[in-house]
């Protein structure tokens, strides 16, 4: 893995090595945004040539044979190219990929890292209900042999003190304010304690979620699937975490930030926050 050092930490700006339409990433420093452009729009990088032993492993990820075609009808909205860059996701990593889901960014990240790397496939039990047979679907005939289930609460990630050199955390933070069948997925304040444990000196937490509108409160998770971007950098900044860049590049807004992030004028375009942060050397 990359080590990230104070001297990058402090640098006046950070371009995200991301080939694809429109990126801005902002450092915690200076906040005048970069922008790095093509003509070809976001999938640019996705059809670049993956043929090459030296093929870039996030294009070549993206542009694999095997995904499902459910997954390739989500690129568009999901920006996987963009986000991979943004998370720095390198060939060995091990990865806790938290609420992973039924697994559209378990995919990616498995071909990325490639058989040196690891990733935790981390789920709670609770979710079971909803999953179905997505995960067999997924996992079944060691379709992912570099993927490890991990079936806990959020506040139980059970790996290793730094032992993880990543972990992702997309559209769920907000998941620590709902409750399935009254009981909570895990306690706020250890769940973001255990992403610094595990995580190795230099490694990167990333934290993406669906913006709730000022003063919304942690009630929101609950109730619109939403978290305000303060709560998030609040909470892993008290366990020791530092942020180091952010991205619009999932930004909408035009979303009221006041409905579901489900509601069906909005679900898929949701303004989204994305924040990168690292644990200390």
């Amino acid at each position: 893995m990359r080590t990230i050092t104070f001297l990058v930490m402090s640098s006046v700006f950070i371009l995200a090595s991301c080939g694809s339409s429109e990126e801005k990433v902002q450092t915690t420093e200076n906040r005048e945004k970069v922008t790095e452009k093509t003509s070809d729009g976001q999938e640019a990088v996705e059809s670049a040539d993956v043929s090459s032993e030296n093929a870039d492993p996030i294009a070549a990820s993206i542009a694999h044979s095997g995904r499902p075609t459910e997954d390739i009808e989500r690129d568009a909205q999901r920006k996987p190219a963009a986000t991979l860059r943004f998370a720095d996701v390198q060939p060995g990593q091990t990865i806790i990929e938290m609420e992973a889901g039924s697994g559209y960014y378990t995919e990616l990240l498995s071909r990325a890292v490639g058989e040196g790397g690891t990733i935790y496939m981390q789920n709670p039990t609770s979710f079971d209900g909803f999953l179905g047979d997505a995960l067999e679907t997924r996992l079944g005939g060691d379709r992912l042999p570099n993927v490890e289930l991990m079936r806990t609460n959020f506040d139980d990630l059970q790996v290793e003190d730094a032992s993880v050199d990543l972990v992702t955390w997309i559209q769920g933070p907000h998941e620590l304010w709902f409750k399935i069948d009254g009981e909570a997925l895990g306690d706020p304040d250890i769940s973001f304690s255990e992403i610094a444990r595990v995580l190795k000196s230099g490694g990167a937490f990333v934290a993406i979620d669906h913006r709730a509108a000022d003063g919304a409160g942690t009630e929101a998770g609950g109730t619109l699937h939403r978290i305000e971007e303060s709560i998030v950098r609040a909470l892993a900044e008290e366990a020791g975490l530092l942020l180091l860049k952010t991205s619009p590049v999932l930004a909408n807004p035009e979303d009221p930030l006041e409905v579901s992030a489900f509601h069906p004028s909005i679900r898929g375009q949701t303004d989204q926050f994305m924040l990168y942060f690292v644990k200390p050397e």
